[in-house]
């Protein structure tokens, strides 16, 4: 598929992963359409940090994802929908599941059936490593089995199975994105990497995490992205779930271990026990297999880990970005 002029919705845009995405879809020409979250500040999220001129060609639509009549007026005349709108805080899912089903189940519901009703030519659902629990074997391939091992990814496997039947039962043309660790720059601090960064930037000499030994397959936003925009582009993933990985671990602790020597090297790590997941809940080996998206597309990891390291800690020491964190705080 030609993405050339391509009238393009992106769910979640005000977020991470999406604004970047919006980002690479303006240079490859595409006709953008961002649906952001409402809310009273008329907040875009992170499109606010971009400049005029690509904010002069991004249609912005306010709305929510829960809501089918919002999600179906944004759908309209669009060909191409990337769906990533989604709670995604793993802790925050213990607390309020239900805020979860409400958008991570039924909102993806809304959006498949406007797309259905709207004639789309393809649909891409933003999957997560997370619905494969703890690995079985690795590397991760999309045949392992899935494991709701919280709220969240349990979420995340029904909505990857709603959008499976899409597929199945109307010819909805789905494909379904499963990125693993994504980082880079505007990423939460829900996330581990943003965690150890900021905390590191304020020049304390003692860093609080969680568990030390969980792996991760960590994948560097640009790549994510581009991800995307090759699943979008091949003729050959409809109704395919597709991993976007690197197919390489490192654990939390060697991690930490990383950044302290490339930010401060008298800091120390310390175990914040509220930061510990529940033995069962916690995922202790993600490594997944990227053979599919290389067979599908044209894709291939572009950046090392350690130049999207040095990427992001860059974008973090930019007290403008800086500033919209609270490193002191643990971020559920």
């Amino acid at each position: 598929m030609n993405l050339n002029n391509k009238k393009v919705l992106v769910t979640g845009s005000d977020g991470f992963i999406g604004s970047h995405l919006v980002e690479k879809l303006l240079n490859e020409n595409c006709s953008v359409k961002a649906f952001v979250y409402y809310n009273s500040f008329n907040s875009w999220g992170w499109l606010d940090s971009l400049t005029k001129d690509k904010l002069d060609n991004i249609e912005i639509f306010s709305g929510d994802i829960r809501d089918p009549n919002g999600v179906h007026t944004a759908i309209s005349g669009v060909n191409i929908v990337f769906h990533l709108a989604a709670l995604i805080g793993i802790p925050f899912s213990y607390h309020s599941p239900y805020s979860y089903v409400d958008t991570n189940i039924k909102g993806t519901l809304n959006v498949l059936q406007s797309c259905r009703d709207c004639n789309i030519e393809k649909i891409i659902v933003t999957s997560t490593s997370e619905v494969y629990g703890t690995a079985q074997y690795v590397p991760i391939d999309e045949k392992h089995p899935r494991q709701g091992q919280s709220p969240y990814s349990a979420t995340k496997i029904a909505a990857d199975y709603i959008a499976e039947s899409f597929y199945r039962s109307f010819n909805l043309p789905v494909v379904i994105a499963r990125p693993f660790n994504t980082y880079g720059p505007r990423q939460s601090a829900r996330a581990v990497i943003p965690t150890i960064i900021t905390q590191l930037l304020t020049g304390e000499t003692e860093i609080y995490l969680g568990s030390l030994l969980p792996t991760r397959d960590f994948v560097y936003v640009e790549d994510t992205v581009n991800g995307f925009i090759e699943i979008a582009k091949s003729d050959v993933t409809i109704g395919e779930e597709i991993n976007i990985a690197t197919q390489s671990e490192i654990s939390i602790g060697e991690l930490a271990q990383a950044l302290i020597n490339m930010i401060n090297p008298k800091a120390k790590i310390n175990t914040d026990n509220l930061r510990v997941r529940p033995d069962k809940s916690e995922v202790e080996r993600l490594l997944g297999s990227n053979e599919k998206i290389k067979k599908l597309t044209h894709w291939e990891q572009s950046y090392t880990f350690e130049d999207g390291l040095r990427n992001t800690i860059k974008w973090f020491e930019d007290a403008d970005n800086l500033k919209h964190y609270k490193p002191k705080i643990y971020n559920v």
